[in-house]
């Protein structure tokens, strides 16, 4: 009986430890949450504003004046930017958006579409090179991405690519951050910038609206001092800033996503340390209860 009591006591202490370190890492994820949340939030705005001038000049100046704007008609080569996390324990966050894209993937493979991939992340370049997708590049550490400068080579090889006609089509692969128990993976077209409204496109960070709640007043562009030179300069940046902001809700998904699963980790282990000291009481209490009952029929036999 003593050996069991030993038993349980070990198993409450390791239990007890793990919790202390899925405490520790709950709270650092709650504090990268916030500033992830925040960074988020303040480009939001400028983001879904900037996606709306695309469409707009997408639908009403010609799609000759720059490649970003030609649809092509067949479909032969395409590029995903893939956004996951660099490091596990986020409950369901990189499996969510890793089934998307394995969807997307084989309805690709299906129509004789070649697909590569930019990965952000080790766990989205991971599932590539374990399905023997080719990657064309990869990048690391960018959780803490606050600055547009800090994603700039990635938006350099998706802008360069697709402006050389070594895609067809360049799709962003996120997930987006809805609030913090809510993440939503998505697979949005970012090039070439569609003439028709998607009204969910590029709207990262808000759920899908209606026609009539984003119906404006036409609009007549006036281009100073050509078109030519105004697209040039201002479709590059705005498809580094749809690039940036995924990366960014991607970021507030994944620390929600740990933070939430640690809470649950700590919460179990609460459980299940007062199950096993419910246990050892009552196997303390047996023993305890037994040495009695051995010292009272001893008594008892002599005399």
């Amino acid at each position: 009986m003593a050996v069991s009591t030993k038993i349980i006591r070990r198993r409450i202490k390791s239990i007890t430890n793990t919790k202390k370190i899925t405490k520790a890492m709950e709270l650092v994820a709650a504090s990268k949450m916030r500033k992830a949340q925040q960074a988020t939030l303040r480009t939001r705005s400028y983001a879904d504003r900037a996606w709306s001038l695309i469409s707009d000049l997408a639908g009403k100046t010609d799609s000759n004046i720059h490649s970003f704007l030609v649809k092509k008609d067949k479909i032969k080569k395409v590029c995903v930017v893939l956004v996951s996390s660099d490091r596990g324990l986020c409950g369901g966050f990189n499996a969510q958006i890793i089934k998307k894209i394995a969807e997307f993937s084989r309805g690709l493979t299906e129509k004789n579409i070649e697909l590569e991939f930019i990965t952000i992340g080790k766990k989205s370049k991971d599932f590539a090179a374990r399905h023997k997708m080719k990657i064309i590049a990869d990048f690391t550490n960018l959780s803490s991405v606050t600055r547009l400068a800090e994603i700039r080579a990635v938006g350099k090889i998706v802008i360069d690519d697709f402006s050389a006609g070594k895609y067809d089509e360049v799709y962003l692969a996120y997930t987006d951050f809805i609030s913090t128990i809510s993440q939503r993976p998505r697979i949005l077209k970012l090039l070439p910038f569609s003439r028709e409204r998607d009204f969910d496109l590029g709207r990262v960070g808000k759920e899908k609206k209606t026609e009539e709640e984003v119906q404006e007043k036409e609009h007549e562009f006036i281009f100073e001092p050509s078109p030519d030179q105004v697209l040039e300069y201002m479709l590059p940046r705005m498809a580094e800033m749809q690039i940036f902001q995924a990366i960014l809700e991607s970021n507030a998904s994944e620390h929600s996503a740990r933070m939430v699963a640690m809470k649950n980790a700590s919460d179990s282990a609460e459980d299940m340390i007062f199950d096993l000291t419910l246990m050892y009481n009552q196997v303390r209490q047996s023993a305890i209860t037994k040495e009695i009952m051995e010292i009272v029929s001893g008594k008892a036999a002599l005399e």
